[in-house]
């Protein structure tokens, strides 16, 4: 596998990154970067330490990088996932209000622990409806791996603030049996693409083909965080298999604030026959200038989740049934 990280990759311009990314010699890693400046999203980060953990540290080639921001990815914890050794001294920083590093979720145990911590890692405990989207939205991905990746690494997991948008950047990737394969225990599809949709559509979910899942999984949380992303006005993205669904940043809108069920109804970009990512991929930018309260967001999500489970039902029973 080789993998390039590019001066700049963001959640906005990362497709030049992912349609770089060559998933053949599965055995081995080889990672280069560019030379000037090294600018990127945790998202990113999470997709190298994704693959390196699942090469022997032996083979995996972390060619030299002499970029000067280089020793962000030391403090990051890249080069510990990947066995390797920086080739650039490391510069101290203090993690608190600036980074959560590159971290290893594998059971829920470790979730509960790195919930626990995030919040003040971020300086997030001043503004309560930021702490609990941003818990809710780690939680939800982190449990989505642990139940249906089937994934032996599990999830890993990064967050950044930047200072200058502030905005909060979130990462997460597995190297699991990806999207496709687990919508397909319910509902067949002929894509990865058509996967994806449907994953993001409240009340759908691979453990059973019931309108509004079940109790222990009613097909809400991917639904939940892109409506989070497209009611402020942030990018999300969600990558599988050989196809990339990214909800594009919108203009603010007078009246109202209109959710979709069907994310092709968002704005949005979608790109197909990509380099295979064996598993799932999502980042998500949560904006700290939101003037949406978090609990009239989630009453607005709520009411939309059961109108479209409520709009299936009533498609199913209207077709015709032959005796």
């Amino acid at each position: 596998m080789d993998i390039h990280l590019p001066n700049s990759a963001f959640i906005g311009n990362i497709d030049s990154f992912l349609a770089s990314f060559k998933p053949s010699s599965s055995d081995k890693l080889i990672i280069t970067a560019n030379e000037n400046w090294i600018s990127v999203h945790p998202v990113v980060l999470c997709m190298v330490a994704s693959l390196g953990l699942t090469v022997d540290p032996k083979k995996i080639d972390c060619k030299p990088i002499l970029a000067k921001s280089a020793h962000y990815l030391e403090r990051m914890g890249l080069y510990k996932f990947l066995g390797v050794k920086a080739a650039t001294p490391l510069v101290e920083h203090e993690a608190a209000g600036r980074f959560v590093p590159l971290t290893q979720i594998k059971t829920s145990a470790a979730l509960t622990e790195f919930l626990t911590d995030i919040i003040p890692l971020l300086h997030l405990a001043e503004t309560p409806r930021h702490a609990e989207s941003i818990r809710y939205i780690i939680s939800e991905l982190v449990r989505n791996v642990l139940e249906h990746s089937r994934s032996e690494y599990g999830a890993i997991v990064s967050a950044q603030y930047f200072k200058k948008t502030n905005t909060i950047r979130i990462g997460i990737a597995d190297t699991g049996v990806g999207i496709r394969q687990t919508i397909n225990q319910s509902y067949p599809t002929p894509n990865d693409i058509e996967s994806i949709r449907l994953a993001l559509m409240p009340g759908v979910t691979g453990t059973t083909r019931r309108e509004g899942g079940t109790e222990q999984n009613a097909g809400a949380g991917l639904f939940f965080i892109k409506s989070i992303a497209s009611i402020n006005r942030n990018f999300f993205m969600i990558y599988s298999g050989d196809a990339l669904y990214k909800l594009l940043m919108r203009k603010p809108v007078k009246h109202g604030i209109a959710l979709h069920a069907d994310p092709f109804e968002d704005r949005h970009s979608v790109k197909t026959a990509l380099p295979y990512w064996r598993g799932t991929v999502v980042g998500i930018d949560i904006s700290l200038d939101a003037t949406s309260e978090f609990n009239s967001l989630l009453d607005l999500i709520r009411r939309t989740y059961a109108t479209a489970v409520r709009e299936r039902r009533k498609a199913r029973y209207r077709k015709a049934r032959f005796i």
